[in-house]
């Protein structure tokens, strides 16, 4: 890559949710052609870009179809449950995969990318363990200890994680892991739970021909191990800051290529541990939207093309907090939007799905504070007033 590329390029996008959405805005910006791929018809990032393909991404041939039809410049995955080795072979023919095709097909696996923090590269995680059966999963699960957290090796969004307090909820966990895993796998990691003070994503951009930088770091709850709100800044040590940054280089580097990096960390009293990666933009990071001159989307888009990132700057005081469906619904509307759009520094953000489901995300509150507890209670509050109807 250099820095002299021409736009527009043109990208295929592979999911296209909520995040592929922001993405394609990014990149329509700029005057660049996308095509949005996904397993189903309408979803969020269709909506926007040039053209759209409903295909299954655990299909080599369907993907061979879809980039010999289309001839992209770039491939950009948005989720995990695609045929990575195929990425590999267009990689091969001069198309260039985000941020490599050997780093998609590490990260989009707990297993592989957590094995190449510890094993290889020394990180400190937490101590970890693997299952493909209830009854695997019963032995490593006295081993590791209770509590514990297991997790499909494939997911998105955290979903099929939970904590385990003892032997009895062992099965349930198996059984939440398994139907919640992404493409074709059958296995889970089970974790020490670790007490920790904050969990933070920090977003880490990796360039072509430029040093990684970052964002201020992005604090972050969980429930049923989805993101429920983010902040921004996350209210840390500068020396923790530092060791997070460190390690983050270290795991970015070793993947290679170039794009944003959601890298999330627990952090505890004396401890910056490596938690997880995604090589895309992170849910969590929605915060930027509002928190930060240029949101991740912008960021990942730049660091693609190779375009210069003279300047990150951190907005203040911010805060999401996610607008959830309560039910099952092919017809989707919202109330309360006006209500929570009154006041002062408050936006919403609605991602446009076809249809919701019981905790489906369906969009996302962003505010800005005095302070980060006052950011948080008005996202918070502004989510909570947009309801579906």
């Amino acid at each position: 890559m250099t820095n002299s590329i021409q736009i527009p390029q043109k990208f295929m996008l592979l999911g296209a949710g909520e995040l592929g959405k922001e993405f394609v805005i990014a990149a329509q910006r700029l005057g660049n052609y996308v095509i949005a791929v996904d397993r189903y018809a309408n979803a969020p990032a269709m909506q926007v870009a040039d053209c759209c393909e409903v295909i299954s991404m655990l299909s080599a041939d369907e993907l061979e179809a879809v980039v010999q039809k289309h001839q992209p410049n770039f491939i950009v995955p948005e989720i995990e449950a695609i045929r990575t080795e195929k990425l590999s072979e267009f990689e091969q023919r001069g198309i260039t995969v985000i941020p490599t095709a050997a780093a998609t097909n590490y990260t989009m696996n707990r297993d592989r990318i957590r094995e190449l923090a510890h094993q290889e590269l020394g990180v400190r995680t937490a101590k970890y363990a693997y299952a493909s059966s209830l009854e695997e999963l019963i032995a490593v699960s006295e081993k590791i200890g209770f509590p514990n957290v297991v997790k499909p090796v494939m997911s998105s969004s955290g979903k099929g994680q939970s904590v385990v307090e003892n032997q009895r909820e062992v099965e349930k966990a198996w059984n939440y892991a398994i139907a919640n895993s992404r493409g074709d796998s059958q296995r889970v990691i089970v974790e020490e739970f670790i007490n920790f003070e904050i969990e933070i994503t920090l977003l880490t951009i990796k360039q072509w021909n430029a040093p990684t930088i970052f964002c201020s770091p992005i604090g972050h709850r969980q429930e049923r191990g989805d993101y429920q709100e983010s902040w921004q800044p996350a209210g840390i040590s500068e020396d923790k800051i530092l060791a997070a940054q460190e390690i983050a280089k270290k795991v970015t580097d070793a993947l290679g290529g170039a794009g944003i990096f959601g890298v999330e960390f627990f952090i505890t009293k004396d401890e910056v541990i490596f938690s997880e990666l995604s090589p895309r933009p992170h849910d969590t990071g929605m915060v930027t939207l509002i928190s930060q001159n240029l949101n991740e989307f912008e960021l990942h888009l730049r660091a693609i093309l190779g375009l210069p990132i003279p300047h990150i700057e951190q907005l203040g005081a911010s805060a999401s907090a996610v607008i959830l469906a309560n039910k099952k619904s092919e017809q989707v509307a919202f109330t309360g939007v006006a209500e929570a759009l009154s006041v002062p520094h408050v936006d919403i953000k609605l991602f446009g799905k076809p249809s919701a489901h019981p905790y489906r995300r369906m969009g996302v509150a962003l505010a800005q504070g005095n302070n980060v507890m006052e950011a948080r209670e008005k996202a918070t509050r502004a989510a909570n007033q947009v309801r579906m109807v």
